[in-house]
């Protein structure tokens, strides 16, 4: 069977590139030396683009492939996709959703924890020695805090599971009151105000950047922790590390960023801050599950068959 050319819009992961290797005809965009000597070369036979969930594709790219049939995104987010563009020129675009909702689950509730009860300033306490001198400073409970979950999805779902479990109250803000037992607060401002840890699990894009600002922050004060398992684009990194600087706010825990991998010198040197290197979704079992998606949604379309997990 002949091999579909594919275009690569980001570094992947060994166990996808074997797969996208073997059934495609891959083209290294992303690593390209020369891209527009590329494109002039493969661009008119591309039939398909893989790229990962924080990746741009912008329609000047697009439009340069005009055999361009489907988009197929290792990832939950698609915000880096001209969903409405892709739309109107009949070109599908597929995510990897569900599969890695637990394990992004569990990254929030872990940074819940290692943000209130200290636990990477007491793992350098120990390390450095400092035990012996005396005990490490006291921490805060979880129990009886409120957690307030910006976007109730899929994944805010699964956190409130989680931290409900561990004793804490659960209220939520969203375009929309769900059927859920949870509280609903219409005002993200007084969902700050109410909560103890406010955590975003809303999707990135041009619609929720600068989401949380320095008024949610100001309005989250200085009882408050902000975790952010969502996308970087939602938050306000500039006043964020003032609100950390300036006790505005007790803490963040974060594992996305605005500019990744590239993180502000200024946001790591705030002591009251956990930072990940974007690992929530980082396990052997989801991520295998997730190429294993995109791999079979192109299948599916270059077969003719409905595709598994279509956003468009």
């Amino acid at each position: 069977m002949e091999k579909t050319p594919v275009l690569i819009l980001a570094p992947l992961p060994d166990f996808l590139m074997q797969p996208l290797l073997a059934a495609h005809v891959c083209h290294d965009y992303f690593h390209a030396e020369d891209k527009a000597a590329l494109l002039a070369q493969v661009g008119p036979e591309i039939r398909g683009i893989v790229m990962s969930g924080g990746t741009v594709s912008p329609v000047a790219l697009l439009e340069q492939l005009p055999k361009l049939e489907i988009m197929s995104v290792f990832g939950v987010g698609y915000d880096g996709v001209p969903v409405d563009w892709c739309k109107a020129h009949g070109i599908r675009v597929t995510n990897t959703p569900d599969v890695l909702t637990e394990d992004v689950a569990d990254t929030a509730s872990a940074l819940v924890l290692m943000t209130s009860r200290r636990l990477v300033a007491a793992s350098r306490f120990l390390h450095a020695g400092a035990w012996t001198k005396g005990p490490f400073p006291l921490a805060h409970a979880l129990h009886g805090k409120l957690a307030g979950i910006v976007g109730l999805g899929r994944i805010g779902k699964a956190i409130a599971q989680r931290l409900e479990a561990h004793g804490m109250r659960i209220a939520y803000h969203g375009r929309t009151k769900q059927d859920v037992a949870w509280e609903y607060v219409d005002s993200l401002i007084a969902l700050a105000q109410a909560a103890d840890f406010m955590i975003v699990a809303t999707p990135g894009g041009a619609a929720t950047r600068h989401l949380i600002n320095a008024e949610v922050l100001v309005a989250l004060g200085a009882k408050g922790t902000l975790i952010n398992i969502a996308r970087g684009s939602v938050v306000d990194e500039a006043a964020l590390i003032a609100a950390l600087q300036n006790g505005t706010i007790r803490g963040a825990g974060l594992d996305v960023f605005e500019n990744e991998p590239q993180v502000p010198e200024a946001l790591m040197q705030c002591e009251n801050a956990v930072l990940l290197p974007h690992l929530s979704s980082g396990t052997h079992e989801t991520r295998a599950e997730m190429a294993r998606l995109v791999v079979a949604n192109l299948a599916a379309h270059f077969s003719g068959a409905a595709l598994l997990t279509p956003v468009c």
